[in-house]
């Protein structure tokens, strides 16, 4: 007979001792096994609890990642998640164990999938189980750091990473903000997958001609109460362009305005020569604050991207276009326009030009728009040669470059032309010609030094001036004034200061110093000079003024030539003034001069200045066997010329310097 456990029941009188030990024994068994089960299952049923909460959390973290590659594939944009900067939230033994278990959890799923031959969800496949797969995003997130030294370093460490892929590029392209783009575009050797190409703009009709828009923007500025130089290049740009409207309706017509005088079939009308033409009238109105924002309100930063574009062939008309781009960003208020018209990406190319004129144009530029490392403008005509790019390496000094008569900031310091008939030896290694030897041979000998050039217009005759204004504005006196007010907002008498001078630039240079010496906001540029460099300085007056009644194409002589006249009362007095308190200062002064004649011309052949007119009357003057073209441009870098130049920068700034 048996029990209610299956058990069989023991008849009175029989052995149920042992019967009873062993019921006992089977009950103990089976609550063991039951409290057993309930344990096990609690904590079953915990760690899967646990499981689903990690998974589901795993999943929520990866949709940023995940999105972030198919919005970039879409060409959308992508926005970072809030994340703290604190470094000590990434680390720690809760970060590390939650690390582990996302491992686990990953290769379980991967697992689980090729047993159910199922596809495994590749969201899973790429979370951060190795750190450079998070490093992009909190680099990016640091780079909007209110910590100005952290937010630097973090686009340092982007520019310098090269081993990402192009969707993480262009992940960066897309969340990046002003500040990280174009501190991205300042850095040497950056990737131009960091940046997004200019937005589309919408299409025009073929028939509706680039210069229409030109003309439109150009009279949409103000036309009253204009400087004399901007009213004279808009009413050349207008006329030119009224002339090719006419040309449409049928016949000749005739182009003349700058001294071009030419007749053309209307087939052939020069439409790159017209824009040029209304480009230089922008030019100039941009360097009129007020008449920026008009350019900027009227679509101007579209349109002259849409003509950047279509005349990728013609280096001067994106000059043009990149000086314009360059003289509006000296307004912080137009930065954002500026970057959302697609121009850092643009200038980021540019800066990889093997041409100076080119990358120069371009670094004035982003020098503007980069408000986080530069604290100086750079008004129209002033170019930063060293440093063009961010660097950690401190500046000490400044080196000032002024050219002369008929020169430039770029062409006048250029390495010595070279004969290929005559140097064979030299025209072999014409690949380490330099274009710019200041920017070249000088920032690589000299790295701690801020290199700048600047740019004004100089003529030989007013037949070919760019602007035909009141004479006293192309006088030493005015330009003196001019120049001082852009070398105070470029900085220049912050820092110790050397002046590189060639020509009538130097007369320039000695007029801009006594200025200054008697204006207190200046006096901080003549107290920082501690040398000066005059390569073939007529102190004196020169023979070209001579020269210009005879010679057809000096009829009408400059401004400029007409004030270096031999032994002329300005040069006399101009000369005294520096004298007096040159030496006062004790200014070191070391002096240059030609001992060639140069051919001017066909006709003409002479000393442009002659030894007794370089002698200043301070200082080492030393001729040299050139003529005076050639005086400041050395043959080669390890040339006397240069040599010289170099010892003399390096002795005056020997304190800053280091040496």
């Amino acid at each position: 007979m048996q029990n209610s456990y299956g058990l069989a029941k023991t008849e009175p009188g029989g052995s149920g001792c042992g019967a009873n030990l062993l019921i006992h024994a089977e009950e103990k068994k089976l609550f063991m096994i039951g409290k057993i089960a309930k344990v096990t299952g609690s904590l079953i049923l915990g760690g899967f609890v646990f499981i689903t909460y990690e998974v589901l959390s795993l999943k929520k973290l990866l949709q940023i990642d995940t999105q972030a590659i198919h919005q970039e594939k879409l060409k959308s944009y992508v926005y970072v998640r809030t994340t703290s900067l604190n470094p000590s939230e990434y680390q720690g033994i809760t970060y590390q164990a939650r690390k582990e278990i996302h491992k686990a959890v990953r290769k379980i799923l991967e697992t689980e999938a090729k047993i159910f031959r199922r596809p495994f969800n590749e969201q899973f496949s790429t979370f951060d189980g190795e750190d450079h797969e998070c490093a992009l995003w909190l680099l990016l997130k640091r780079s909007q750091s209110e910590d100005k030294e952290v937010r630097l370093q973090a686009v340092q460490d982007l520019a310098n990473n090269s081993h990402w892929h192009d969707y993480q590029y262009g992940t960066v392209a897309q969340t990046c903000d002003q500040r990280t783009a174009i501190g991205l575009a300042r850095s040497k050797d950056i990737d131009l997958r960091f940046f997004l190409p200019p937005p589309p703009l919408p299409k025009i009709k073929n028939d509706y001609p680039i210069e229409d828009e030109l003309r439109l923007l150009l009279v949409s500025l103000p036309q009253s109460g204009l400087d004399p130089c901007v009213q004279y290049f808009t009413s050349l740009a207008l006329r030119e362009s009224s002339q090719t409207l006419a040309a449409r309706r049928g016949g000749l017509w005739c182009f003349g305005g700058n001294g071009l005088p030419y007749c053309e079939t209307l087939s052939k009308i020069p439409s790159e020569t017209v824009e040029l033409f209304f480009l230089q009238a922008l030019v100039q109105h941009s360097k009129v604050s007020s008449h920026c924002d008009k350019i900027e309100a009227k679509g101007g930063l579209q349109l002259l991207q849409r003509i950047y574009q279509l005349r990728k062939d013609s280096a001067k008309i994106q000059r043009n276009i990149i000086r314009i781009i360059g003289n509006m960003a000296l307004d912080e208020r137009l930065h954002s326009s500026i970057v959302r018209a697609g121009w850092v990406s643009v200038l980021a190319e540019v800066m990889k030009s093997p041409h100076v004129i080119q990358s120069s144009h371009a670094s004035r530029a982003l020098a503007n728009l980069d408000r986080d490392t530069v604290k100086e403008k750079y008004p129209d005509g002033v170019y930063v040669l060293h440093p063009q790019y961010r660097s950690s390496q401190p500046i000490r000094a400044d080196i000032l470059f002024v050219h002369g008569l008929l020169g430039a900031a770029f062409k006048t310091w250029r390495q010595q032309d070279i004969d290929r008939r005559l140097d064979k030896k030299a025209s072999e290694g014409e690949e380490d010609y330099s274009q710019c030897w200041p920017k070249t041979w000088l920032a690589s000998d000299c790295p701690a030094l801020r290199i700048i050039s600047v740019e004004y217009d100089t003529h030989l005759s007013d037949w070919k001036t760019k602007c035909p204004v009141e004479a006293h504005r192309k006088s030493i006196a005015y330009r003196s004034n001019e120049l001082l007010d852009k070398l105070r907002a470029a900085g220049i008498g912050d820092r110790p200061l050397v002046w590189v001078s060639h020509s009538m630039g130097g007369l320039l240079v000695k007029k801009m110093l006594v200025d200054a010496s008697k204006n207190p906001e200046m006096d901080k540029i003549v107290n920082n000079t501690r040398g000066i460099i005059f390569y073939s300085v007529p102190h004196h007056g020169s023979q070209l003024a001579e020269y210009s009644i005879n010679a057809r194409y000096l009829l009408f002589p400059s401004v400029e030539v007409k004030e270096l006249s031999k032994d002329s009362p300005a040069l006399k007095e101009l000369n005294d003034d520096f004298l007096s308190f040159a030496k006062d200062k004790k200014f070191s002064v070391l002096s240059f001069a030609e001992t060639l004649p140069t051919h001017i011309g066909s006709m003409i052949k002479l000393h442009v200045v002659p030894l007794e007119s370089a002698k200043l009357g301070i200082g080492d003057l030393i001729p040299v066997d050139v003529n005076h073209l050639n005086i400041c441009k050395p043959k080669k870098k390890d040339a006397f010329l240069y040599q010289r130049t170099l010892k003399f920068i390096q002795d005056v700034l020997a304190q800053e310097l280091g040496d």
